[in-house]
């Protein structure tokens, strides 16, 4: 018997083994990660009064109530994780902001997001009745939603109109708390195919990086290798969302 075939047959069987063990180890990993939220939050001034001899008076009212800065403020909330959710509680709040009227909704769906039945029950006056300084305070600094169902990729949008109290933009905060969940804040940034532009970039320069080591080892004309090198840089922002993309669809695969 040759025994250097066996030898060979062992070891590649090993290194199966491993290479099963490890890819065992990251498909559990990804199934079993904590899914993550994330949310931007954009704030465009609709209104500002203000009182100037020269320029003259300008008065923004809210159901004929005075208010100083007026902002339309947009929260976007999505699911980036390869699971899906049911009756995940969110609560938007603030405290440099008085939260006025408010618009909800499920991002390519006809569905609005309500609010929980506890919170609707505080806030409700009853007929006859005027609202308390706690209902008050309370509908003016947070809101609390029930999103039924909460779909990997799901986007849920939040828009407020609200009052500043200070000379500065407003903040409004997300939180919640739901099992197996995190969340994320993040700064609003442009889109690129549906991949954050900086991110498309960052994973375009590592791929054409690695790309071009390959060419500079392997291309011996240097015209050829430059032309090459500069439709990479071109193309580097297409082939890094493209390639996030591809990652994502692969998770989505795997876990499904």
């Amino acid at each position: 018997m040759d025994m250097t075939i066996f030898a060979n047959e062992y070891i590649k069987a090993i290194a199966l083994l491993i290479v099963g063990g490890v890819l065992g180890i990251l498909f559990e990993h990804v199934r079993n990660k904590r899914a993550l939220f994330t949310y931007t939050v954009n704030h465009n001034r609709a209104g500002v009064s203000a009182d100037d001899a020269t320029l003259g008076k300008v008065k923004v009212t809210w159901n004929d109530k005075p208010v100083n800065k007026l902002y339309a403020s947009t929260v976007e909330l999505v699911n980036q994780s390869t699971k899906d959710f049911e009756n995940v509680i969110v609560r938007a709040f603030t405290n440099d902001t008085i939260l006025l009227t408010e618009q909800t909704s499920m991002v390519d769906t006809t569905h609005i997001i309500e609010r929980t039945p506890q919170y609707a029950a505080q806030v409700q006056v009853p007929p006859g009745t005027q609202a308390t300084e706690f209902q008050i305070n309370l509908y003016g600094s947070s809101r609390d939603y029930l999103i039924p169902i909460m779909n990997r990729g799901q986007i849920v949008r939040f828009n407020f109109l609200n009052a500043a109290k200070t000379d500065s933009p407003p903040t409004i905060w997300l939180d919640i708390v739901h099992k197996g969940v995190r969340l994320q804040y993040r700064a609003a940034t442009s889109v690129f195919l549906g991949v954050s532009t900086s991110r498309a970039a960052w994973v375009g320069i590592i791929i054409g990086s690695a790309l071009l080591v390959f060419i500079f080892a392997f291309v011996s004309s240097v015209w050829i290798a430059a032309v090459i090198a500069y439709v990479l840089g071109l193309v580097a922002l297409i082939n890094g969302a493209i390639i996030v993309r591809a990652w994502r669809w692969i998770k989505e695969k795997i876990t499904s």
